[in-house]
Formats: structure tokens, C-alpha cells, sequence
């Protein structure tokens, strides 16, 4: 397939390996809950496990557009980027919402503890617990495509997901396969019981005014639930990760004044509403080890318990 010649092809110009990056999040289902915090040690993600010791933290660095030498390569890179920051308007037919590849990965994933794409390249092939298994980059992409965007996979072999790739490959040039690159994902906060009710005045107090007072989205920033936001099945539909988001990225105007205890407090407010279900929900972490604040129900984990 055409995608794996690129890989190769950045792999060969120091890119090192493949990889990719996006994140995941819980809910509560009932309108208010004062819920006891998951357990504060406890890793829900690959990326959340202790690196190897033979792992080095690398600095984070966003490569320049200087350092690429081939015009088409460059071309590609110039594209990707063009697809992650217009996905829906550039990708209508496998796009089902109203999000962009940006809503979550800002400044077109350049962004330091914003859920950046920088290094990504470089951590894939990856061992994912959600699918059981080992996926490439191009799976990765294409998870957001059918949960965070609530649409259609791209073919692996399409020029669209080639763009992109090249586009992540870009920004992991110069980085070590299998980097611990500083500033990935997004830093971590330890979990705190919630109380959705003081979430709705939250919301409304610091996130309807761009979110809608219906989380239902305006020309500022997309829908936070509803038929046109990210579908259960996407990692901000966890209660975790959506808190971590938060915490560092909103509100857009005043980043990083909001308490644990508010981001948390959002965080599931946000998730407990309501929004697209995704199909085959159930056959994720297959062997039985979804994390303690995952959005529903497995098969696994229910043949699991006594």
C-alpha cells in the first residue's frame, strides 16, 4: 500500500518509526451525582504507563518546514496540515458532526500539552488496549475519524490519509522511535469526586457564551454533546481525559485558571449528556481491561465479573 511507502520514505529521513496521539475521556450518566473519585494511580491509556528505562524524554521541538527537501513530500506535509485544520468542510463525506481534527488538537497539533501531533509519528506501530491489539498510525487517524468526528474511516491507500500522515511524519522528524516526547498528550490531574450540578453552573458561567447554552456549538467553538458533537465511543467521552483537556485548554480566552476540582466538575456535566451512540461500543478492550472511567459497558469485562 502506497501509505506504508511513506512511512518508509520519513523513516528514512530520520522521522523514526510510526506514530500517533489522541485521548480519551469518561461520563456520568445521571443529571447530578456526587461521584467518588477513580482511583488516582490507576493508568487508563498506554500513553499513561511508565516509559521503559531505556526510553530518553525527548525535548519538544516542532520541526521547520526548511528541513523538508523533497517539493512533494513538502506538498503533502502542506496538505495534511490543510486536512487537519478543515476536516469537515475538507473531508464532508467522512465527517459526521461539526468538529475538526483542531478541536481538540490545537494550533494544528503544534500545541504543548494541547494533545499535540508533534513526536506521535515516532510511537507507532502501538499497542492499544481499547482495540486489543497493535495498530498503525493510519488506524489511530482513522479511530478519530469514526469516533471524535462521529464519521467514516479514509482509506489507507487514499491521497487524504497519505497527506496526513506526512503531516504527523513531519512533525516527528528528528525524533527517536518510541520517544517520550515532553509535552505529549496533556499533563495529568488526579482525579476528584464530581458534582454535575456544579458543573451546569460552570458551563454556563465560563462555556456557553462559545459552547452554546446547550452545548449545541456556535461559530466560535463546536458542539460539547448533541447529534453534531463527538460520539460515546471518542476519547473526550471519558470523564479523565476530558478533565485534562479542560484544565489545560479552556476556557480559550483564560487557559489553566480553572481548578481541578472545576475541570472535573465540567468535565462530568459534559460527558453525562447526551450525544451519538457508536457502534460495536461493546467489542472494545477485549481482553477485559477497559479503565475504571469508561463511558459503557464491554463484553469482556461483563464475562469477567462473577
Amino acid at each position: 500500500m502506497r501509505s506504508r511507502s511513506l512511512h518508509a520514505t520519513w523513516a528514512g529521513a530520520g522521522a523514526a518509526a510510526l506514530a500517533g496521539a489522541l485521548a480519551a475521556c469518561g461520563g456520568q450518566s445521571d443529571a447530578r451525582a456526587d461521584t467518588p473519585a477513580v482511583e488516582a494511580n490507576m493508568p487508563t491509556t498506554v500513553s499513561e504507563l511508565p516509559a521503559p528505562a531505556f526510553v530518553k524524554k525527548v525535548a519538544y521541538r516542532i520541526p521547520d518546514e526548511k528541513e523538508i527537501t523533497d517539493t512533494m513530500v513538502l506538498a503533502s506535509v502542506r496538505r495534511g496540515r490543510a486536512l487537519v485544520r478543515h476536516t469537515k468542510d475538507s473531508l464532508p463525506q467522512f465527517v459526521g458532526n461539526d468538529l475538526q481534527c483542531v478541536s481538540c488538537h490545537a494550533a494544528d497539533g503544534t500545541q504543548k500539552n494541547g494533545m499535540p501531533f508533534v513526536g506521535v509519528y515516532a510511537r507507532f506501530p502501538q499497542y492499544r488496549s481499547r482495540f486489543g491489539g497493535v495498530q498503525i498510525i493510519d488506524d489511530r487517524i482513522n479511530d478519530c475519524f469514526r469516533r471524535s468526528m462521529n464519521g467514516k474511516a479514509l482509506s489507507s491507500d487514499s491521497r487524504e490519509m497519505r497527506d496526513i500522515v506526512a503531516y504527523m511524519a513531519f512533525l516527528s522528524l528528528g525524533y527517536p522511535t518510541g520517544a517520550d516526547v515532553e509535552g505529549q498528550g496533556f499533563p495529568k490531574v488526579d482525579p476528584v469526586p464530581t458534582d454535575t450540578a456544579r458543573g451546569a453552573a460552570l458551563f454556563a458561567a465560563k462555556c456557553a457564551a462559545c459552547h452554546g447554552k446547550s452545548g449545541e456549538g456556535t461559530t466560535a467553538a463546536p458542539p460539547t454533546w448533541g447529534p453534531r458533537s463527538f460520539n460515546v465511543g471518542a476519547g473526550m467521552a471519558r470523564l479523565r481525559t476530558a478533565a485534562g483537556f479542560i484544565k489545560e485548554m479552556m476556557p480559550q480566552n483564560a487557559p489553566r485558571t480553572l481548578s481541578a476540582q472545576e475541570a472535573y466538575d465540567l468535565a462530568a456535566y459534559v460527558t453525562s449528556q447526551p450525544r451519538p451512540d457508536f457502534k460495536g461500543k461493546e467489542k472494545d478492550w477485549p481482553h477485559g481491561d477497559p479503565p475504571p472511567d469508561a463511558a459503557y459497558p464491554t463484553a469482556a469485562a461483563r464475562q469477567q465479573k462473577p
